[in-house]
């Protein structure tokens, strides 16, 4: 079948097995292998994109099922070569290990802030309450969300 969508402001049309997930289609065809596949559960968080603007597991949607739509990924954070924010603020404070959740926990992080442009510590937490990192005790995720949303708010102080 075939299916087209808008994947990072760009439209795309492939020819694709029905059964096909978003995942799969986002890394084996398009080549955006910033979109990890971690548990094959969707318990992990690290496939996480944007349907629409709002984030979701891609081990869970069907390519198909994103016909028409638009989806974003971490390739897409940043804009005219500058970091967003987010990107910035876990280089700036630590906020990966080894990189693997890194993906989903930025995509989460970004529509946290969209929605909620100064996040207390808890409400961060919830946010990212989906996603599993193996390596950190989230302390450094989540001081790098805060520094995000600090540094985009034009103030100098994380208080997280």
């Amino acid at each position: 079948m075939q299916v087209s969508m808008t994947v990072n402001d760009v439209e795309v049309t492939e020819e694709i097995e029905g059964r096909l997930l978003l995942v799969h289609f986002l890394r084996d065809v398009l080549g955006l292998t910033g979109t990890h596949w971690g548990c094959d559960t969707s318990n992990c968080g690290t496939c996480v994109v944007w349907l629409d603007g709002e984030p979701v597991k891609s081990c869970t949607v069907l390519a198909a099922m994103a016909g028409g739509h638009e989806v974003r990924t971490v390739e897409g954070l940043a804009k005219n070569g500058k970091l967003d924010p987010v990107q910035e603020g876990f280089i700036q404070c630590h906020g990966l290990q080894c990189g693997f959740c890194t993906p989903g926990m930025l995509m989460t992080a970004r529509a946290l802030l969209d929605r909620n442009p100064d996040p207390t510590e808890a409400e961060i937490r919830e946010a990212i309450s989906g996603q599993i990192c193996r390596c950190t005790g989230y302390a450094t995720i989540v001081r790098s969300v805060r520094w995000a949303s600090v540094h985009e708010a034009g103030t100098e102080e994380v208080t997280a």
